[in-house]
């Protein structure tokens, strides 16, 4: 069996290369650079072993059939499943998939997010289950290089570009487990990338400010999973040049006028320099942080001056439609004057948040410039 030496100083809860024949588990993506890896040599997107038993069991997702038939299956559609407990001992190369079948493999399933007539969460679901086995590959073959970082990255776009489309699809049922369990691989393979970044730390890689600027950014959201230490403490660990740049200027800024209540500034800033992967990121909080000014409005307003949706919708970016059902989902009444102009009276008691989630869009009335 092929082996492979790794470089590196990365600590891993793995363990250490004076134990390395101890039998490891790989639920979740570990690198152990200095520990004496397999190379994979499976040439498929799927081992033969695992196609031909997964045939026989019918445990064939629709991507994967051939002519739709629940039993047949080929090395051009089956792609390999995600194990959650597995171990080094129980494994064989012919079982590994090596980097250029991982990237091609990859490759193929980014390319159905797209072109799939199937609904989004049916390909999300698959995507999901297929991302998570690449991963495992990636970590058991200890592969830290800039390939490898390239693939956590695009990884990480799927779950950011699944988080905004599955937030759009509240009303079908399941949707919040979905959107949890997303949210929940995305902070996994964000905290991993950046684990990768540090093992490389040749230098500064393209997109790394950006990446990082994301993992603040998610903060915008209150039903996120836990994320371990504060900030502040994550702050420290990273380097100068990374804290200083635009991208995390950016982050920190947007994430200081969402504390302070500075909802005018807030949304100005997110229009005019967000890149498309932040936006992305923070378009399902944005009614979280409306929601937020509207209850600053009602409670801070006075009682017989009413707030105009003309002003209000103008400094949210949203349209006043938009905004008068946002208001409704917050348990607040909205009043209409003789020419029909619509406001939101202050002091009412019954606001709260929607339990189930927002219905309206999430995405900025105006365009970003």
């Amino acid at each position: 069996m092929q082996r492979r030496s790794g470089k590196g100083t990365y600590q891993s809860p793995l363990p250490s290369s004076s134990d390395a024949n101890a039998p490891r588990s790989h639920g979740d993506d570990h690198f152990s650079p200095n520990t004496a890896s397999l190379v994979g040599t499976c040439p498929d997107m799927c081992p033969a072993k695992e196609r031909a038993q997964r045939q026989r069991l019918r445990d064939l997702s629709v991507f994967e059939r051939v002519d739709g038939n629940p039993k047949r299956t080929s090395p051009d559609l089956a792609v390999k499943k995600f194990c959650r407990t597995i171990s080094t001992l129980d494994v064989q190369a012919s079982d590994m998939r090596p980097l250029p079948v991982l990237q091609k493999t990859l490759d193929y399933l980014l390319s159905l997010l797209d072109s799939s007539p199937y609904p989004f969460e049916i390909v999300h679901d698959f995507v999901f289950d297929r991302t998570r086995s690449i991963r495992q590959d990636l970590s058991m073959q200890n592969i830290v290089n800039d390939q490898a970082i390239h693939m956590y990255e695009e990884m990480v776009k799927f779950h950011i570009t699944s988080h905004r489309k599955l937030a759009s699809c509240w009303s079908k049922p399941d949707v919040s487990s979905l959107c949890y369990l997303n949210m929940e691989q995305m902070m996994k393979c964000l905290l991993t990338l950046f684990d990768l970044y540090r093992i490389n730390r040749k230098s500064i890689k393209k997109n790394e400010a950006e990446f990082h600027s994301l993992y603040v950014l998610l903060h915008l959201g209150c039903k996120i999973p836990k994320m371990g230490e504060s900030l502040s403490l994550w702050y420290r660990q990273l380097s100068p040049s990374i804290l200083r740049s635009e991208q995390m200027r950016f982050a920190r800024t947007l994430l200081r006028y969402s504390q302070l209540g500075n909802f005018k500034h807030f949304f100005a800033l997110l229009a005019s320099e967000a890149t498309d992967l932040q936006l992305c990121l923070a378009e399902p909080f944005l009614n979280e942080v409306r929601a937020q000014a509207i209850l600053y409005i009602n409670y801070a307003g006075y009682k017989l001056q009413p707030y105009p949706f003309t002003h209000l919708s103008k400094i949210l970016m949203i349209k006043e439609s938009d905004l008068e059902t946002l208001c409704v989902e917050c348990g607040l009444e909205t009043s209409t004057d003789e020419s029909g102009s619509k406001f939101l009276p202050a002091k009412q008691t019954s606001f709260c948040l929607p339990k189930a989630g927002f219905r309206t869009s999430s995405s900025l009335a105006s365009e970003k410039v």
